[in-house]
């Protein structure tokens, strides 16, 4: 089995709602043109971005609309972590 492709750019984007899911969920992926499509609508609307290659290709496994599995938990709560303080640092 392959490994990732680090120089293929894949893209992801996340959802959590606290009060609402019970796990981040995977809403958009992509790579190449769809890839830089999710990344522009990104930059439109402010939404912190994060580079892992790995943990990337790894959330990029999952379905649309699928919570991130336990074992991925530690990872993605860094990932919550820098947006929270990005956003908490642009509100000062």
């Amino acid at each position: 089995m392959a490994g990732p492709n680090l120089d293929a750019k894949e893209v992801i984007a996340l959802r959590y709602d606290q009060q609402h899911d019970n796990a981040p969920q995977l809403i958009a992926k992509g790579s190449g043109h769809i890839g830089e499509k999710i990344l522009e609508l990104a930059q439109e609307h402010d939404v912190p971005l994060y580079q892992d290659p790995e943990l990337t290709h790894l959330l990029g496994q999952l379905e649309l609309g699928d919570e991130i599995p336990e074992n991925l938990y530690k990872a993605v709560a860094q990932v919550i972590l820098f947006a929270w303080e990005l956003s908490a640092e642009a509100n000062r």
